[in-house]
């Protein structure tokens, strides 16, 4: 008996509102994991800002589709999408520094 082992397809949304500024970034395009218990409740489970899958409301994103070349781009980068704390006045501060 042999099975068939499904190739997950790399799923990606991009940011349209937060909470939580430090965790998501609006504009910005994380991958979605699969949960399907957290989708019958209206959540996603996404990559967020520090690494970690987490859930979030599905309202905060909104689904895309890119192509295949995008897709390994995106994943090939293997870092979170945001590496440091944007201040506001066009300055991103790396995440280790704190902010007086």
């Amino acid at each position: 008996m042999t099975t068939k082992r499904h190739k997950r397809v790399p799923r990606f949304a991009v940011c349209i509102k937060t909470d939580d500024p430090d965790l998501l970034t609006p504009r910005m395009v994380y991958q979605v994991l699969p949960d399907e218990s957290a989708a019958k409740s209206d959540y996603i489970r996404v990559i967020d800002n520090e690494g970690e899958d987490y859930l979030y409301p599905a309202r905060y994103f909104i689904l895309v589709d890119f192509p295949q070349a995008a897709k390994r781009a995106l994943l090939r980068t293997g870092v979170p999408v945001k590496r440091g704390i944007y201040t506001g006045r066009g300055r991103l501060i790396p995440a280790h520094r704190k902010i007086l």
